[in-house]
């Protein structure tokens, strides 16, 4: 079974180009299926059947996982499945006619523009690593892009000329346009900062950590807790915070939900629609606390 993954894996990885991050998801539930099919001595993944996977699906609950770790849990092992079918090595996908566990979609935390604000001024341009942090986290709240499209940018990505930055996930290509002050931050960092951080004139990373290298999501996380610290902004902050507060700022200031779905490279608007609960909640809140009758 162990060879089996592995070439769903391969396939995972060189067919839906999925990233590192997705396969390692993948991966890691479909093992822990198959530990528990060994557990019930079953050896053989074709001896198995929906009973079987209903039977796992329980074992989860019962071990107090949460409801959306056992809907992924079911959405890698029917990805298993039907790459099994699809290639005769098993008859009948058993996880065909199941429903996923509904998980209660949970809003994003988000930060007001002033705690915004208060984030930005964090990084101070007296060294090389103060005018690198400004330019990242100026650039991530002026575009809403991702943490991994941030630290995947290469110098050739953006044109400050015209203000924009060409980002890439896979076979989609997205234009998004970027602020003054991010233009600014993003010029003051190539100019001063840079050329003096990287050891090879040929580094293509735009953002690079103190050995010249490109910069890891690891590496950006410890740098946006370092400054959330130092900001004493005690809501919880993750390398998506400013991405979700891009977003629903921009809702509620006028924007469209099909503009900001573009902006943030969403397949389905429905992705998108949670900001929209988000402003309706904060039209609330301010409703609550401004009106004399509330």
């Amino acid at each position: 079974m162990e060879a089996l993954v592995q070439k769903f894996i391969g396939f995972l990885e060189k067919d839906k180009r999925l990233s590192a991050n997705t396969l390692q998801s993948y991966k890691r539930d479909i093992e822990q299926y198959i530990a528990y099919l060994k557990e019930m001595n079953l050896s053989s993944i074709t001896n198995t059947n929906k009973t079987t996977v209903i039977a796992y699906l329980l074992n989860l609950q019962k071990k107090g996982r949460a409801t959306s770790t056992i809907s992924r849990n079911l959405a890698s092992i029917r990805s298993f499945y039907q790459y099994m079918a699809k290639n005769k090595i098993i008859n009948v996908d058993p996880t065909s006619d199941l429903e996923s566990p509904k998980v209660e979609k949970r809003l994003p935390q988000i930060l007001s523009t002033q705690e915004v604000e208060l984030l930005l001024e964090q990084p101070k341009c007296v060294d090389l690593k103060g005018y690198r942090d400004k330019a990242m986290l100026e650039l991530l709240y002026a575009t809403g892009i991702r943490v991994s499209e941030l630290i995947s940018l290469n110098v050739e990505d953006i044109n400050l000329e015209v203000g924009f930055i060409r980002c890439n996930k896979g076979t989609r290509e997205r234009v998004i346009p970027i602020g003054s002050m991010a233009i600014n931050a993003l010029q003051e960092y190539l100019s001063k900062a840079r050329g003096l951080m990287i050891q090879d004139p040929n580094e293509k990373a735009l953002f690079v950590n103190v050995n010249g290298k490109r910069l890891t999501r690891q590496g950006f996380w410890k740098i946006i807790k370092q400054y959330k610290n130092q900001a004493k902004i005690n809501k919880e902050i993750t390398p998506h915070t400013l991405r979700h507060s891009f977003a629903a700022h921009l809702l509620e200031n006028g924007a469209d939900l099909r503009s900001i779905q573009e902006m943030l490279g969403h397949s389905d608007i429905s992705s998108t629609q949670i900001y929209a609960q988000l402003a309706k909640n904060r039209i609330k809140e301010i409703y609550k606390k401004t009106h004399p009758r509330a």
